[in-house]
């Protein structure tokens, strides 16, 4: 194979380009063999092969810099920068990450788990490098999903202001995760579907060049007629031109030799230019070809020869309990629609929008648009369920705050993914939205310890009409609980004693529940009661509870898979501050203030102390200090 004798963009360019294309089938072969046992982006990757090839063979990385957006199609690239030997680790604790990561390798300049900022951190490089008077290039990979970003389209602005060298790849599959929407799509789908555009263009390029240097006002003239006539016959890439970027494409990005002759055209432009790919997500490995939303990111196991992925059998996963209560509730009451970010998939919403195709909203890569846009929705008499996961709604705390809450309007917050989310590691774990909510008026936040109080809380969050309310839930399968025969809502601020105890007292939110309870039946063989509250609701807190566990004198832990500063255990020690009363003693376990790399859940609970065992071995040392009082 000659992927064996690739280690570094050195050992790519020794090869000849007719060799490329094998190389290609290479690469492809490996990541399908490879994550058919660690998992991971498997159909993103497949459909850049080409193009990765063939920018680290006509540039230099690490001199040149390739800024990924989001960064978990940038597998091959890892591939080429001497990372083979360790894709068997691939998304595994001290493995290798699934995203760019800076700390691997000097070839990977910019980390990204969230889209749109890859012309943001070009911008910022191409601003540098002049200063500094170098002359590398900037190239920014961009995916036609992250242009909904608004993000992205600030950068364009000010990239076609500024008027630096840099290089924007548009890679267009027409995909993010789910399917595309908006009118940036539907332009980008114009311009790839009308092949006569392309031959008019190349045929009006040439006459052009055939107009003879003139002067003065007739030259202002011809150049007026030129733009028009270009504008009018070749109209794609006249979005991107008028943002001042020079546009070349669209470019087959399976075609090596056409990628390879147009970034040299593009060289020769003292400018900012956009190289428009066309390529195919999932190519090569006919599953990932026709289900690519399915295939952009698999989280086990599967049989390459069918496809099939390898799932344990067990409760549903608490995304889909989300989905199934929604068409449930939606039946009964009309004022609901849902919003999601181009995440429809991801938040459980396909069956919702079969259902309801007119109730169902997917807004693109655009969270801060969703936001004030389902606070118009509230505002005007509906129930918008804002779909969304813990670490992207992060992208819309300023409508969060300034166009929901101000206006204390009843937006739903359903928040997927909150806590350790494994595999995909520090940039998506959902172990800040509390903190960052909490503090908000006016805002409820709940977290439910099993899949039927998520239900009940969805019942609760319906019924609620006081503004905006938060129910925020894991990525994993529920305990497997019956359900109740009708959802039902549940008094706001209002906890509940799963398990009576009297030396300690556990407060604990969503599946630290039940870590919790196994805790205390670790304890209970040494002679120790633990009690186990549900802190179900973290704003507001259920005071009376907190008031009498003071008065009791237990000791408290509070155990939170999120955030220590500004978590839950945040909020119980400034309750008892701002109440001037004195509690035995309060004692915190959660999430440190590190960022927390990939592994699995159970792992990363393991290296934060958040395990039974661990819960367990600090409420045995608090049970006999008070033993020890108490003698």
């Amino acid at each position: 194979m000659l992927l064996e004798q690739i280690d570094s963009p050195d050992d790519l360019k020794k090869l000849t380009l007719s060799e490329l294309p094998q190389l290609a089938e290479d690469i492809r072969h490996f990541l399908i063999r490879k994550l058919s046992v660690t998992g991971g982006h498997l159909a993103p990757n497949l459909g850049v092969v080409e193009l990765t090839l063939a920018l680290h063979y006509h540039y230099n990385s690490p001199k040149d810099k390739f800024i990924f957006d989001v960064g978990h199609q940038a597998y091959v690239h890892k591939m080429l920068t001497g990372r083979q030997d360790r894709f068997d680790t691939l998304r595994q604790k001290d493995g290798l990450c699934g995203f760019v990561k800076r700390n691997e390798s000097e070839h990977d300049v910019w980390e990204a788990g969230h889209s749109s900022t890859s012309l943001s951190a070009a911008m910022g490089m191409a601003l540098a490098r002049d200063l500094k008077g170098e002359s590398n290039r900037v190239i920014a990979i961009i995916g036609d999903g992250a242009l909904t970003g608004g993000m992205a389209l600030e950068a364009l602005n000010h990239i076609g202001h500024e008027k630096r060298k840099l290089m924007v790849v548009l890679n267009d599959n027409e995909m993010s995760i789910a399917p595309n929407v908006g009118a940036i799509h539907n332009y980008l789908g114009k311009v790839r579907t009308e092949k006569i555009y392309r031959k008019t263009k190349d045929e009006l390029d040439w006459l052009l060049r055939k107009v003879p240097a003139i002067g003065g006002k007739l030259a202002r003239t011809a150049d007026r007629v030129k733009d028009s006539l270009k504008y009018l016959i070749a109209p794609e890439g006249v979005l991107f031109e008028e943002f001042g970027l020079k546009y070349f494409g669209p470019v087959d990005g399976h075609d090596i030799n056409k990628l390879m002759e147009t970034f040299k055209q593009a060289d020769q432009v003292d400018g900012p230019v956009l190289v428009h790919v066309l390529t195919t997500k999932g190519k090569g490995y006919s599953p990932a070809e026709a289900d690519s939303h399915k295939w952009h990111g698999v989280s086990g196991a599967y049989k390459i020869e069918s496809g099939q992925v390898v799932k344990p059998v067990g409760p549903p996963m608490y995304t889909e309990v989300f989905g199934n209560a929604l068409i449930e509730l939606a039946e009964q009451d009309s004022r609901i629609v849902a919003v999601t970010p181009a995440m429809p998939g991801g938040s459980g919403l396909l069956k919702f929008a079969e259902r309801f195709p007119n109730r169902m909203y997917d807004v693109g890569i655009a969270e801060q648009h969703a936001g004030t846009m389902s606070a118009a929705l509230a505002m005007e008499g509906m129930k918008p369920v804002f779909a969304v996961y813990s670490t992207f709604l992060q992208r819309a705390y300023d409508q969060v705050v300034h166009d929901i809450c101000r206006q204390n309007l009843n937006v739903i917050f359903a928040i997927d993914r909150a806590g350790f989310v494994g595999a995909d590691g520090e940039t998506h774990q959902g172990v800040y939205d509390i903190a960052f909510l909490r503090h908000i008026p006016n805002m409820v936040v709940m977290m439910p310890k099993d899949e039927n109080e998520l239900r009940n809380m969805l019942r609760t969050a319906v019924d609620y009409n006081g503004g905006p309310i938060a129910v925020r839930y894991p990525r994993i399968e529920g305990v497997g609980v019956a359900y109740d025969e009708r959802m039902t809502p549940i008094e706001i601020g209002t906890w509940e004693t799963v398990r009576e105890g009297d030396y300690a007292a556990v407060l604990a939110i969503g599946p630290m529940v039940q870590v919790a309870e196994e805790a205390a039946d670790l304890l209970k063989r040494e002679g120790i009661n633990v009690r186990v509250v549900n802190a179900r609701f973290v704003k507001p807190l259920d005071s009376q509870m907190l008031l009498s566990l003071a008065k009791e004198r237990l000791p408290i832990m509070v155990v939170e898979e999120g955030s220590v500063q500004g978590g839950l255990g945040s909020a119980i020690l400034e309750f008892y501050a701002l109440q001037g009363v004195q509690p035995a003693s309060v004692h915190l376990a959660g999430v440190p203030d590190v960022f927390v790399e990939h592994a699995t859940v159970k792992e990363q609970r393991e290296e934060v102390g958040l395990s039974a065992e661990h819960i367990a071995q600090r409420l045995a040392s608090l049970s006999v200090r008070k033993r020890q009082r108490a003698t």
